[in-house]
């Protein structure tokens, strides 16, 4: 045991990073290490690469379904909302209309339905995404804050 009481104080490896000069050189090296088999991979980049995604082979997510879900709900309970309140809760005649005029009730329908499928879309996003995360161990690595000016890093993590 060492002083701190643990058994074994020595770093974990994370994987294996490396720095390209260009947004090409990533790509190819990305689609070559997905070629050889490897999975848990990521790459960082100052700017999105095209096609970047597809050569990590990145499936596609839920976030537009559940956005789709998220604002359909929203809508629903917009329209719900009005509905209860000027035909169970307070009905109230004017001018001869119909307790449920639907076309006045549209605009707060509307709008419920943007608000349920934004906060859909950003907590969707934060879930499937593994967000919010303040440490990686990739932080540690030497030159990494480049990745956010003008570095290219393929990450692949070991398993």
């Amino acid at each position: 045991m060492s002083a701190h009481g643990h058994e074994n104080d020595t770093p974990q490896v994370h994987g294996l990073i490396a720095e390209f000069d260009d947004p090409d050189t990533l790509l190819a090296a990305t689609t070559k290490a997905h070629e050889a088999g490897y999975r848990t991979m990521d790459a960082y980049a100052p700017f999105p690469v095209h096609g970047l995604a597809e050569a990590m082979g990145v499936r596609k997510t839920y976030v537009s379904l559940v956005t789709l879900i998220g604002g359909v709900t929203g809508a629903l309970s917009g329209l719900g909302m009005q509905w209860f309140a000027s035909v169970k809760h307070y009905p109230y005649s004017i001018g001869g209309k119909p307790d449920f005029s639907w076309p006045a009730f549209m605009p707060i329908t509307f709008e419920m339905g943007i608000l349920f499928a934004a906060f859909s879309a950003l907590g969707s996003m934060l879930l499937f995404n593994g967000l919010p995360q303040p440490y990686h161990p990739i932080f540690n690595a030497k030159r990494f804050e480049r990745a956010s000016s003008d570095g290219f890093f393929l990450c692949i993590e070991r398993t």
